[in-house]
């Protein structure tokens, strides 16, 4: 796929939604951090009614430490792998009090450090609170890479850099969201909806479903 097709393509995107959202509620970087932490193998529909209360009571590390393992269960246990995510969270939590004053990081390694985040969770953490241009390559963005032929990898890392490399610097801040929101919504894994696909013509899919 050429520059030119990829800046077509994100230029398209930026016209339906200037300003694409993630869909995970938070109130802060530390409320964010949890989120996106508790997402793995879950929907963010499904995150977010486990942490409406949940965030009232526990939206710092101290708040959350406070509220304890048990407690957090109790908010969380709609959702998948909630005992292990709920370690990891009281862990994350001490953490970033005796490492971090408290205080999310701001750089990628520190955040990787923390129990329970890998790359992803620290790329949507960096980019959606600190606004920095990074690639959040989750199972959607992933798919929409590699089937429109923007961004082809064999694994979320060598997606990731591929993106780095072909996405216009005007759209790197929002680029990952837009992905992600077109690959949730209509280049999904079963049944692309391709007839309402604003791409549809610059995509290199070849099994380009028809309308239904």
């Amino acid at each position: 796929m050429t520059p030119q097709t990829i800046t077509e393509i994100f230029r398209r995107f930026h016209e339906i939604e200037s300003e694409p959202k993630g869909e995970l509620d938070h109130t802060n970087a530390f409320t964010l951090l949890v989120a996106v932490a508790l997402s793995a193998q879950a929907t963010d529909k499904g995150v977010n009614r486990a942490t409406r209360d949940l965030f009232v009571v526990a939206d710092t590390p101290e708040k959350m430490l406070a509220l304890g393992e048990e407690g957090l269960i109790e908010h969380i246990k709609t959702i998948g792998l909630f005992r292990n995510k709920a370690k990891n969270v009281m862990s994350l939590s001490q953490k970033l009090i005796d490492e971090f004053g408290g205080e999310v990081p701001t750089s990628r390694a520190a955040l990787e450090s923390l129990p329970g985040v890998g790359r992803k969770t620290a790329n949507v953490v960096l980019n959606m609170w600190f606004k920095q241009p990074t690639m959040a390559v989750d199972t959607h963005v992933f798919r929409v890479s590699n089937r429109t032929g923007m961004a082809p990898g064999k694994d979320v890392v060598a997606v990731e850099r591929r993106l780095e490399d072909v996405t216009p610097v005007e759209y790197n801040l929002h680029a990952h969201h837009w992905l992600i929101l077109h690959g949730r919504y209509l280049c999904k894994a079963r049944k692309p909806e391709c007839w309402r696909c604003v791409i549809a013509d610059l995509c290199e899919f070849s099994e380009k479903s028809p309308s239904p």
